[in-house]
């Protein structure tokens, strides 16, 4: 089974990615599972919201899993979950960071914050962008993580993934 998880700052495509990738390569997609959750709350998180944020990916992710035959994408993972744990709250619980580690996918596409901003109800880091995209490659480097950084327009950002990926399967 590979594991290719999309990650990065808000509002750099992910999710349109994860499921134009899902439907090229024939794949199940992992929903974000925070995005649904902070909706609920109006947006607003605490710390104790990771360990519910948390458990909510894991289970998104098993069931993506469950689901596929030898590719699963991943529309973020819980190293994001520790990224803005981190950001946010300056630590995160250490079952996370350890989960995060256990359940590590084979391949990040790191998405760069360069296509414009689309503002929501859950979204508050426009203005932080590369600076939360920097936190995400420090963070993918220190796990040792293999991850690819990718930019561009929409159909670039597709071709660079797609290539990544092949690259991955055919090895």
């Amino acid at each position: 089974m590979i594991k290719v998880v999309l990650t990065g700052s808000e509002s750099t495509g992910k999710t349109e990615l994860a499921h134009r990738l899902g439907d090229h390569f024939g794949a199940p997609v992992a929903e974000e599972y925070v995005r649904g959750y902070a909706a609920e709350r109006g947006g607003t998180l605490g710390f104790e919201d990771h360990g519910p944020i948390a458990r909510g990916q894991i289970a998104a992710e098993d069931g993506a899993v469950a689901a596929a035959k030898d590719l699963v994408v991943l529309d973020t993972d819980l190293v994001s979950t520790v990224v803005y744990c981190e950001h946010y709250f300056g630590h995160c619980p250490a079952w996370i960071e350890k989960e995060a580690r256990a359940r590590a996918g084979d391949l990040y596409l790191l998405l760069k914050p360069d296509i414009p901003w689309v503002a929501d109800s859950v979204r508050d880091r426009g203005h932080r962008r590369e600076e939360m995209h920097d936190l995400f490659k420090a963070k993918l480097e220190e796990m040792q993580l293999r991850f690819v950084d990718i930019g561009g327009e929409r159909d670039e950002r597709f071709s660079l993934a797609v290539r990544a990926i092949e690259s991955l399967v055919t090895r």
